[in-house]
């Protein structure tokens, strides 16, 4: 069982997420993140991204509780027994990915993301892609809306959508997924280890500009972006029993 004595609660700008901070705050009491046991993220998928980032450098594990919408990486909420909850909660590491892009113009920009990193274009003209892994060339040119490079995590996210693989959170991959890919003609993408390095370069970024996301991080005007996993960051998520990442990724394969 997992010692709990203080608690930090954060919540998203929502109306129902700051009611229900505030009930909760009066049953459990209130501390600041870095005096936590645990903290608890109120909202939904994306609140709880910004709760991990904002959080990245505290040991503390986050557990969130679903005010919002999807609530994919979110427990169901409850007022009652809140603290027996995250004693028996299981935990999950996940790491998440460096991306660094380098602008047209030599700026550099650096991020992490623990869903994706999405390239996307930015004009009316697909974009065009040169593709490397590790250092060597895997695709000359990919003409597409766009490219993204997921966690397991965030392979249910933007990923599924885009019709990527679905990752065992355990698996020791990411998945390199295209958006609407014109040639090659539908290419759907590769699964990769995670130890990989990936390297997209935009050619011709003047007449068809790019720009790189991550997590919700943009950088507009980008000519080359660099992609991987991040080992020395752990981001700690606590989910109820029974209802982990790998049930939640196994359970939306069959939705």
């Amino acid at each position: 069982m997992r010692h709990i004595e203080t608690i930090a609660f954060e919540a998203s700008e929502t109306e129902i997420a700051q009611e229900a901070r505030r009930a909760l705050v009066e049953i459990y009491g209130d501390t600041t993140p870095d005096k936590a046991d645990v903290i608890v993220a109120l909202g939904g998928d994306g609140f709880m991204l910004e709760t991990l980032h904002g959080t990245m450098d505290i040991d503390a594990p986050v557990y969130g509780m679903n005010c919002g919408t999807i609530g994919f990486l979110m427990n169901e909420y409850a007022e009652e027994g809140l603290v027996e909850r995250l004693r028996a909660a299981e935990e999950e590491v996940i790491n998440p990915l460096a991306m660094e892009a380098t602008c047209v113009d030599g700026k550099t920009h650096h991020a992490l993301a623990i869903n994706e990193v999405s390239l996307l274009r930015a004009g009316p003209q697909a974009a065009k892609l040169r593709i490397s892994i590790d250092g060597k060339e895997r695709m000359e040119e990919l003409v597409c809306d766009g490219a993204l490079v997921c966690t397991p995590a965030g392979s249910t996210a933007y990923n599924y959508s885009a019709h990527g693989p679905i990752l065992p959170i355990g698996s020791e991959v990411l998945a390199l997924t295209a958006m609407a890919a014109f040639r090659p003609r539908r290419w759907r993408g590769a699964i990769l280890p995670k130890t990989a390095q990936v390297r997209f370069e935009v050619m011709d970024p003047a007449k068809r500009p790019v720009m790189a996301d991550a997590d919700g991080r943009s950088v507009r005007d980008v000519a080359v972006v660099d992609i991987r996993s991040e080992p020395s960051v752990n981001h700690r998520i606590l989910f109820d029993p029974g209802h982990g990442l790998e049930e939640r990724l196994t359970r939306e394969q069959f939705a």
